[in-house]
């Protein structure tokens, strides 16, 4: 199924970008998509003089630019597929923004980046520069760990319950579709995870209240059953995996998890060696500009795989053309 036409790589020299140029050609074929290849340099700061010589900040600029520029037509070229239409372009500013703006100004559906690992007390996979494209970049952005296989052996897809927020259950729908995509497409072992929590378990576990620890125990049995059922029909009624339970679909695992999400997700990856995650990185609905929750920032901060981030419907990015 043909899903994006309009794929944004971006690309820097003091990354290796081959795993995700490789991505992004082989995607751009198979949905017979554009495909443009951009960079970044930095702007000329307003403080900056250099009176002192002959040479302007701004004829500094024009050569950085021009240097970018015969570099991306070099990974064009050696990239060069048969059949895929890939243009080229310079961005010049603070780098998530102008990828952003980048993605408003020509519609992209896709934005693929090699992670940019920031290392600094710990290492981390994602930089700064990459949460702010997964917070608040319009389209689903997909961060490419440089050392990934060439196959996904395996992809894990994270999806919530939340009956407050019916934004939640489109947003499910969503990260499955995309996932079930990625998955048909890989031939890749496919996993599905919900974790969940009982508010107050610590005070219930811990008062005096008018029930025994035998039927607490039963209680959370209970709930365990229902967000098991909820999980299934959820796969189930979406159709991509009609047969979610064993027959036909032996390649799909469904896994209910008690614990914070933050925690469970990342282990569970790390359990199944999972290649790429698909999950939601938004919070707070019903306002333009939603942000990443805590929960999402956290099980990205102990990921080490890639990451393809999707929002709901109705998002609004905090960046505009005219910022």
């Amino acid at each position: 199924m043909k899903r994006f036409s309009n794929i944004l790589l971006v690309v820097d020299n003091s990354t290796d970008h081959s795993a995700a140029l490789q991505r992004a050609t082989t995607l751009a074929k198979s949905n017979d998509a554009h495909l443009t290849v951009c960079a970044g340099i930095d702007a000329i700061p307003n403080e900056v003089r250099m009176k002192a010589i002959t040479v302007s900040s701004r004829e500094v600029l024009d050569v950085a630019i021009a240097k970018t520029q015969e570099w991306l037509d070099v990974i064009v070229d050696t990239a060069a597929t048969d059949g895929v239409s890939i243009a080229t372009k310079v961005l010049v500013g603070k780098p998530f923004i102008e990828i952003i703006r980048q993605v408003l100004r020509d519609d992209h559906d896709l934005l693929i980046k090699s992670a940019d690992a920031d290392r600094g007390l710990r290492e981390m996979l994602f930089s700064s520069t990459d949460k702010h494209l997964m917070r608040k970049c319009p389209c689903p952005v997909w961060i490419i760990k440089p050392t990934e296989r060439q196959k996904y052996e395996r992809i894990l897809a994270a999806v919530d319950q939340d009956p407050g927020e019916p934004v939640k259950d489109v947003l499910n729908r969503q990260i499955l579709e995309m996932f079930a995509s990625m998955a048909l497409a890989e031939y890749s072992e496919a996993h599905v995870v919900h974790a969940w929590q009982v508010f107050g378990e610590g005070l219930l576990k811990s008062h005096k209240w008018d029930f025994s620890e035998s039927e607490f125990e039963a209680m959370l049995d209970e709930e365990a059953a229902g967000r098991r059922r909820w999980l299934q029909d959820l796969v189930t009624s979406y159709g991509e995996f009609p047969a979610a339970s064993g027959s036909g679909a032996p390649n799909l695992h469904l896994h209910v998890i008690k614990g914070p999400a933050e925690q469970v997700v990342p282990e569970l990856a790390r359990e199944l060696e999972v290649d790429l995650v698909v999950m939601g990185t938004v919070a707070r609905t019903g306002i333009g500009g939603f942000f990443m929750g805590n929960t999402a920032e956290s099980i990205l901060g102990e990921l080490d795989c890639s990451v393809l981030t999707m929002k709901p419907p109705g998002f609004t990015s905090p960046v505009t053309l005219a910022d």
